[in-house]
């Protein structure tokens, strides 16, 4: 499988990531092992998970993510044939949270315990932290870098003013610079990553690991109406795209999904790696099928028209005008 090199540093991923947030939340311990074996005997290379994936759990603190993901790479010995992003700075409670030096020391730390491993190939600031000098936060990046820690750094929800200021103070500074951006981005949340981050990220050679990629499952198809994501877990992040931009989004995906012998799902992921911006979407899927049917996508190369096609009925433009 063709690997994608993730910005300016030495990564070189597979076109998708395996999104870790659904380990310990909808995909147990046994689950998530053998959805990783496949991703891997697949060709696919590089997994992403958090420091607080998944404390939204009633009874979870976070870390039970890369506990699992851990404890895969120790039972398969097989550390060197992925690399593994994580992150820190998400809000875990009370003094848990932001981008200070010393708990993005501590937090490292605790993500290597847990992990099973003495080094992070991608340690990402998880959410913007405008109350800890960025300087800072680059600094311990660097401490951390020195140790062989980690091994490089990314942004990750963050806006792109703040984005520019910290690679300007990386450069500045002389300290480590962040190597990608972890954004929202999917055919319908389009308008910020175009019109702010994406001109940033082409202009700074930044990668692009971007989350929901499926809008949450909406871009699958197998949301059409309120009763379709009632009691599901993911039901909160669906609702809001079920309007009349969307449903003209789902029309134009059935319509190339036809054409193309496909899924919805599958032209959605074929529409962003057709995107010369984007790395690698992440991915996730809690059994084989739902796996398998990714990996497919990797295959699916849409034609101009088709793009095209689902580029007008996307298009935020028409969206805010109308």
């Amino acid at each position: 499988m063709k690997k994608r090199k993730l910005g300016h540093s030495e990564l070189e991923i597979s076109p998708f990531v395996f999104g870790g947030n659904v380990m310990g939340w909808t995909v147990d311990e046994a689950t998530a092992f053998t959805l990783l074996d496949a991703f891997v005997a697949a060709g696919f290379n590089a997994i992403d998970t958090a420091d607080s994936y998944s404390q939204w759990v009633p009874g979870h603190v976070g870390g039970e993510s890369e506990t699992i993901i851990g404890k895969w790479m120790r039972r398969g010995g097989n550390r060197d044939k992925v690399a593994i992003f994580t992150k820190v700075g998400w809000d875990r409670g009370p003094g848990q949270k932001g981008l200070s030096r010393d708990y993005i020391l501590k937090s490292a730390e605790n993500s290597l315990r847990r992990l099973q491993t003495d080094h992070i190939d991608l340690y990402q600031s998880h959410v913007d932290d405008p109350d800890t000098p960025q300087e800072e936060t680059l600094q311990a990046y660097a401490d951390l870098i020195q140790q062989g820690k980690v091994r490089f750094i990314g942004a990750s929800n963050h806006k792109a003013g703040r984005l520019a200021s910290a690679l300007e103070v990386s450069r500045n500074l002389g300290l480590p610079s962040y190597r990608s951006l972890q954004p929202n981005y999917n055919l319908y949340d389009r308008e910020e990553f175009e019109t702010q981050l994406e001109p940033l990220c082409v202009k700074e050679g930044l990668g692009v690991i971007n989350y929901f990629p499926l809008g949450g499952g909406f871009l699958s198809g197998k949301y059409r109406k309120e009763e379709d994501f009632a009691n599901k877990p993911r039901g909160r992040n669906v609702k809001k795209y079920l309007n009349e931009r969307g449903i003209r989004i789902l029309d134009a995906l059935d319509e190339v999904a036809k054409r193309s012998n496909a899924t919805p799902a599958k032209v959605s992921l074929a529409w962003l790696l057709a995107r010369p911006s984007i790395t690698a979407p992440i991915v996730s899927a809690t059994n084989l099928q739902q796996l398998n049917d990714l990996i497919a996508s990797v295959e699916l190369k849409l034609d101009p028209s088709s793009i095209e096609l689902l580029n007008r009925a996307s298009s935020y433009a028409a969206s805010t005008a109308g």
